[in-house]
């Protein structure tokens, strides 16, 4: 059995929240009752499967994602080997690991031996559920993403770093190596892969902002981050903390849990719509935002982007960050239309480029994984047919473990959005276990308590709030009913595809 899960986000605390401690006591449950589960064999007999592999498939350790990359003069983009660097790694990581202890300890007990139990099998091939439970070895595989690619440096001061890692996690990867970007880079987890038919990978490479063409280097991405999302709260906080309320404040320190970020001016704007009673507030709040914007692109490592194409990253950006250059719903949503663009994609699914991977293309893999998008999904892909036999090769994304802000379908002119806490895994079972059943998508979403709070909005209800439509259902057309009659119904001639 495989389980992956992704897009974790453990940060240090200085900026923004993470998933309750009290999912992992969660994700330990459900492991070990799929392990169970995965001994039921497709002969209806029972079996003890004999290992578990746990891949976390990057941006577990969200090292970007820190407040103290603002303490001193060293960002991610500079040289990655100097010793500034590499203490404000070791700073930042040391930190995440101890916030996060519970988690730390969860992962630890998981891989130590005995962390998992299951039944053992009776003479008749059944669980001997009363019996002395058996443990199954857990091995953890942890891939870098965006938010961890300094865990990919060469270097003997970033081994340091790996093994603390290692230690608190129990994790399998060498402290040695490098942790892998690419599943080709590690043997043990590519045969895991393998084993069961899938193929995964963070899916950062498809991300021209959070991806250079090389692993280890920073991104435009990671300045958005440190120097718009993460300096933006506090510079508020710091300039207009005792003017704005409570509920404007805290809501700013979500900032980075929406998505997609280009919606980020958008959702500031609801936010103070709803939040804050003064005009002349909220405008100084926008103007904090556009000035660090105006900073932000005039970093030379951003200006450095900047070229002669008139479509390019950096160009987009000026568009989309400032409030000064007017904000609607339309210039969102051409600005997302344009993210698509700049990916080479139709649609905001990542599945178009599972279609493009070597093991989709050879048949080799009959799942292709991602995480990076905190979107779970199931996309089938293709289904073939030959010699009797049918490979079925379906796309997912691994979703994420943390609260996400999506905006609301029914009025986005009035730009809302609704918080969940979300949490996903994925399993895949190798052969004939559980029952044949070749994988098993989990995915929660816990809603977020919403305080009570002033609106200090007022709908206007002209063009929404379904106006003008009758409050009835119309009347069905006669002669057209919900639903095919198997009059209508043509019928279904048996093809084979080879």
């Amino acid at each position: 059995m495989l389980l992956i899960i992704s897009d974790l986000h453990l940060t240090d605390g200085t900026s923004g929240s993470t998933i309750s401690s009290g999912a992992f006591n969660l994700l330990s449950e459900r492991i070990e009752d799929l392990a169970q589960r995965a001994g039921n064999r497709a002969d209806g007999r029972y079996r003890p499967i004999d290992r578990i592999d746990l891949v976390l498939l990057g941006d577990v350790l969200d090292v970007i994602r820190s407040s103290r990359w603002l303490e001193g003069d060293v960002r991610p983009w500079d040289d990655p080997q100097s010793p500034a660097m590499i203490d404000t790694v070791r700073r930042i990581t040391d930190a995440i690991i101890e916030r996060n202890a519970l988690a730390m300890s969860t992962f630890r007990e998981l891989a130590s031996s005995g962390g998992v139990k299951v039944c053992p099998a009776s003479n008749l091939a059944r669980p001997m559920m009363g019996a002395e439970p058996i443990p199954v070895p857990v091995r953890i595989h942890y891939l870098v993403g965006n938010h961890d690619w300094f865990f990919h440096l060469p270097g003997e001061p970033y081994d340091a770093i790996r093994r603390r890692v290692v230690e608190a996690m129990g994790l399998a990867n060498p402290a040695t190596q490098p942790f892998p970007h690419d599943p080709h880079e590690s043997d043990e987890l590519m045969a895991a892969q393998r084993r069961h038919k899938l193929f995964a990978r963070h899916g950062d490479i498809y991300d021209p902002f959070n991806f250079e063409q090389d692993r280890d280097m920073s991104s435009l991405g990671d300045a958005i981050v440190i120097e718009l999302l993460n300096r933006f709260s506090a510079q508020v906080e710091s300039e207009l903390g005792d003017d704005l309320p409570m509920q404007t404040l805290l809501g700013l320190r979500e900032i980075d849990n929406i998505r997609p970020l280009v919606l980020i001016p958008v959702w500031i704007d609801g936010l103070l719509e709803r939040t804050c009673g003064f005009p002349a507030l909220r405008r100084k709040v926008k103007l904090v935002w556009d000035a660090l914007a105006d900073r932000f692109l005039d970093l030379n490592f951003v200006r450095q982007r900047d070229t002669w194409n008139p479509a390019d990253l950096v160009d987009g950006l000026q568009q989309a960050l400032h409030f000064s250059k007017g904000l609607s719903l339309d210039t969102a949503s051409a600005m997302a239309q344009w993210l698509l663009k700049i990916r080479g994609a139709s649609t905001d699914s990542y599945y178009v480029h599972a279609l493009t991977e070597q093991d989709f293309r050879n048949r080799r893999a009959k799942h292709i994984v991602y995480g990076h998008t905190h979107h779970a999904e199931t996309v089938p892909l293709d289904a073939s047919y030959a010699d009797g036999h049918v490979l079925n090769q379906v796309y997912f994304n691994s979703g994420t473990w943390r609260r996400v802000y999506r905006q609301t379908q029914f009025a986005p002119k009035e730009h809302e959005f609704i918080p969940a806490d979300t949490m996903t895994y994925l399993a895949f079972f190798q052969g004939d276990e559980r029952k044949g059943r070749p994988y098993e998508m989990w995915n929660a979403s816990l809603a977020v308590r919403t305080p009570e709070i002033v609106s200090y909005r007022v709908d206007q209800g002209v063009d929404h709030h379904a106006a003008g439509q009758p409050v009835s259902p119309p009347k069905l057309q006669p002669g057209t009913p919900h639903f095919a009659t198997a009059d209508t119904l043509r019928p279904i001639v048996p093809t084979r595809r080879v």
